[in-house]
């Protein structure tokens, strides 16, 4: 059963517009179009922007990020995976959830503060969907954890998330940190996924 699902998944990977779209204009990924299109609508980006994309890899957030905050702006990733350069982006390969990944970060942000923080980060998922929910909103609030100290005053933060347990007190959890929160569900990612991005926008300073 599982060799049939992974089968049809792939097919319809392949016959996917967007996946067709991305090898088309040289995009690293299919994500690419979810990032464009919220930026697009909440214009998140522009010229000279320091931002701090989290669960880079394959780049395809960070290409997009470094588009838009072009000319003099500046990308930070870091992924577990390796991800070859692109330009206008500094990479730092760890895991975020160790504390040598985020001092490693915190380096490449050498005493500046963000004015944004994407975190397209998921968990390897085990197929418990409780578990996956867990494991998922801990990597939400790790992010948020790090947004918040290292945003500058009303500095945006652009998060996934997966619907169920947990979410809304996530959500809620924004809504006392930011001035405005918004739920994206753009139309590159797929109906039927549980996905979404919760946009936090204007971060208050206690």
């Amino acid at each position: 059963m599982g060799r049939v699902r992974g089968k049809a998944w792939m097919q319809e990977h392949v016959a996917d517009a967007y996946v067709k779209r991305a090898r088309a204009e040289g995009m690293r990924s299919r994500a690419s179009y979810k990032l464009e299109q919220i930026a697009g609508r909440d214009r998140l980006f522009a010229p000279g922007m320091l931002v701090v994309d989290l669960g880079a890899a394959p780049g395809g957030w960070s290409q997009v990020a470094a588009r838009g905050i072009a000319p003099g702006g500046r990308v930070i990733a870091l992924d577990l995976l390796d991800m070859p350069g692109l330009a206008g982006v500094t990479v730092v390969r760890g895991d975020f959830r160790d504390a040598d990944a985020v001092e490693a970060l915190e380096r490449a942000l050498a005493g500046g503060n963000a004015d944004l923080v994407l975190s397209d980060m998921a968990p390897n998922l085990s197929g418990i969907p409780a578990t996956d929910q867990a494991r998922a909103l801990e990597l939400a609030q790790l992010a948020l954890e790090f947004a918040s100290k290292h945003l500058k005053p009303q500095g945006n933060f652009l998060v996934k998330l997966f619907q169920g347990a947990g979410f809304e007190d996530f959500v809620n959890r924004l809504r006392r940190q930011f001035r405005a929160v918004a739920v994206r569900k753009p139309e590159a990612s797929r109906s039927r996924s549980r996905e979404v991005y919760v946009l936090a926008k204007g971060l208050r300073r206690a």
